[in-house]
């Protein structure tokens, strides 16, 4: 799901941009791309070798790297699901704010490029970077919401405009949305990074109905917002003679990319024949999938209760600390909190990415080990559906 290359040298001497690409399946079928990384070679760990240049520490896929040199500029765009301090990868575990930190950081204490834009796309991203993010490794990035909402997908099934037929799924979200399509039909040697991220912005709160958009928000380097996009995406000839800046878009349809999975595994169940054997096993697996929903809302309201009281505990674990702060002081307590409540709660999955502020409120309030297994043990000992024991599907920790 990732696709690493060198483009063409830009206009500049001695300047090259070099992409990666952390999108979901679809955007690369569409597009053509070849992919580098698919499978289960799309790793957090993958990642920051990629990124990294460290070819040694990759595993699998082509074995390419960021080889990049002091006087290249690197575009980073993440696309796929997130929560609080965490974005989702394909094969656990997580991609966890801290460590993505210290990895650019590594990657600018090496000297191995001039500047960096990241455009990150995610529910709760801003979450990975409130409160981490230097302003002093020339790195400017943009996220599609901000610390505590969710970000929306769109171009679905049965909307106004909907995918092509043989697509199923949603093929976007607001955000990436409205950032390749700005791209597409803008001069890129004209416009700026500043006029990028302002229509986003516009276009991603769904012109400010924000019962149906999200924040996009700002972090890091921010003297890098008056350069050119092109410098970081390319340049297209053909877009010459268009403008550099306003084009009106139309209002999306949209959908919570929490239930995105959903729309998909319904659209399927739709088309299948009655009566049919496939049907009946997509309806156990959409039965199964509500289930844990349910089952893992219930275990962290259950969890607050144990641990803060049944006056306390919701207030606590949704607690969003101020603008500034990092979702979390400890977060090797986050992640071993994750992973003990997924011992005995199962898979977290996609949907439960968004109980991570409970997880690092736990940590954030002092509760001890055994305090929180105890909570655990009472609050999942019902835990029973086979799909979801985390110790096969892996740990997000």
């Amino acid at each position: 799901m990732w696709k690493s290359k060198v483009a063409e040298e830009l206009f500049e001497k001695n300047v090259k941009a070099w992409f990666l690409y952390l999108i979901n399946i679809h955007f690369l079928e569409l597009t053509g791309l070849k992919r580098d990384y698919t499978g289960e070679h799309v790793t957090a760990a993958n990642l920051y070798a990629v990124l990294l240049g460290d070819k040694s520490a990759v595993k699998g896929g082509s074995g390419k790297v960021i080889d990049s040199k002091p006087n290249d500029r690197i575009f980073l765009y993440y696309s796929d699901h997130g929560g609080p301090g965490v974005l989702g990868m394909p094969n656990m575990p997580f991609l966890y704010a801290k460590d993505f930190i210290e990895a650019l950081k590594k990657k600018h204490a090496a000297g191995t490029y001039k500047e960096m834009v990241l455009y990150i796309e995610a529910c709760e991203s801003g979450s990975v970077f409130e409160g981490m993010m230097p302003e002093d490794l020339n790195i400017y990035v943009t996220t599609a919401s901000n610390a505590d909402e969710s970000s929306w997908g769109t171009y679905c099934p049965g909307m106004d405009p909907p995918p092509p037929p043989e697509y199923i799924t949603c093929l976007g979200d607001l955000y990436s949305v409205a950032w390749m399509e700005d791209s597409e039909s803008h001069n890129l040697k004209k416009e700026t990074i500043k006029q990028q991220y302002e229509k986003v912005k516009e276009r991603t709160s769904n012109f400010n109905n924000y019962n149906a958009g999200s924040h996009v928000m700002e972090y890091g380097s921010k003297e890098i917002k008056p350069e050119k996009v092109y410098l970081y995406q390319g340049f297209d000839p053909a877009t010459a003679n268009l403008p550099a800046n306003k084009i009106d878009f139309a209002h999306l349809e949209v959908v919570n990319q929490r239930d995105a999975d959903l729309l998909f595994l319904w659209e399927r169940y739709k088309k299948l024949a009655d009566n049919s054997l496939e049907k009946a096993k997509l309806r156990k697996e959409i039965t199964d999938t509500m289930l844990h929903r349910q089952h893992l809302d219930g275990s962290v309201d259950a969890i607050g209760v144990f641990l803060f009281g049944p006056t306390k505990g919701s207030s606590v674990l949704n607690s969003v600390r101020k603008p500034g702060l990092p979702l979390v002081d400890d977060w090797d307590c986050l992640k071993s909190t994750v992973r003990l409540f997924e011992l005995h709660c199962g898979s977290l999955t996609q949907y439960g990415m968004k109980h991570m502020r409970a997880f690092a409120n736990i940590c954030n309030n002092g509760v001890s080990r055994d305090a929180m297994e105890e909570a655990f043990m009472a609050a999942c000992n019902e835990h029973k559906i086979e799909e979801y024991i985390a110790a096969n599907r892996g740990f997000s920790a």
